[in-house]
């Protein structure tokens, strides 16, 4: 249960600043016909996610405990794009490069597909 609850706390932070953030760009980008919005959040929770691995893998930062708030939690609650983007990265680390392309294609082309066929069907 505990764990649970650091998820959720870091979830509830995660998502407020997805909000807040998201609605800065977009009040800044309301003309755009790019979603900026959505890029800046995705691109800034790959960095965030990034430098956050790489120091509690090169210097064993962040406990267990620490890792679920952040990554699970915070990260999962700012954008599930971090995780999708560390993920394709190991693969690509450990030279699994068929995995990594057929993850990448498959979950953007079978997210967007199932997307627009749902939108579609209750429509």
């Amino acid at each position: 249960m505990r764990n649970v609850l650091l998820v959720g706390a870091g979830g509830f932070i995660g998502a407020s600043l997805r909000y807040l953030l998201g609605g800065l760009v977009l009040h800044h980008t309301v003309s755009w016909k790019f979603p900026a919005s959505t890029f800046v959040v995705n691109v800034g929770g790959c960095l965030v996610a990034g430098v956050l691995m790489a120091l509690a893998v090169k210097h064993d930062l962040l406990s267990p405990p620490v890792r679920l708030i952040l990554f699970t939690g915070l990260l999962g609650g700012f954008t599930t794009f971090s995780a999708f983007g560390l993920e394709t990265v190991y693969l690509i680390q450990r030279q699994e490069f068929l995995w990594a392309g057929l993850s990448v294609v498959s979950t953007v082309c079978a997210g967007i597909a199932v997307l627009w066929f749902s939108m579609t069907l209750i429509r």
